[in-house]
């Protein structure tokens, strides 16, 4: 029975929580991307650098074209970014944030703003 008790915990238990800029969403180079921002699992809260109520342990899950990238928070301070070495996020500007792919030699930038939810068209 407590075998069963702590599997049915684990299994039902969130892993990590989203922050309170979960699911926002944005068009880049004309295409539509989610970005949801997730705390992690971390162990201090009274670790430096925990800007934007995020410390290194967060993470960024972005979903663009057929991309599912789950970034981690970078230990740079300032605005929170998020890279895993190879894409690179961050939102000084929160309607234009930075999204980038890092290549050798070079980087790629795309061009983001923030998706407006209008008014709906009358018909």
């Amino acid at each position: 029975m407590v075998v069963a008790l702590s599997l049915v915990m684990l299994l039902t238990a969130p892993c990590a929580h989203a922050s309170s800029s979960a699911g926002q969403r944005f068009l880049c180079e004309g295409d539509p991307l989610e970005a949801i921002a997730f705390n992690g699992a971390v162990d201090a809260v009274d670790i430096p650098n925990s800007n934007a109520d995020t410390v290194p342990g967060a993470f960024l899950v972005v979903r663009w074209r057929q991309l599912s990238l789950q970034l981690p928070r970078t230990n740079n301070a300032g605005v929170p970014s998020y890279s895993d070495g190879r894409w690179w996020w961050q939102a000084r500007d929160p309607d234009h944030p930075d999204f980038a792919q890092l290549l050798r030699g070079h980087g790629e930038r795309y061009s983001c703003e923030r998706e407006q939810s209008g008014p709906a068209s009358p018909q």
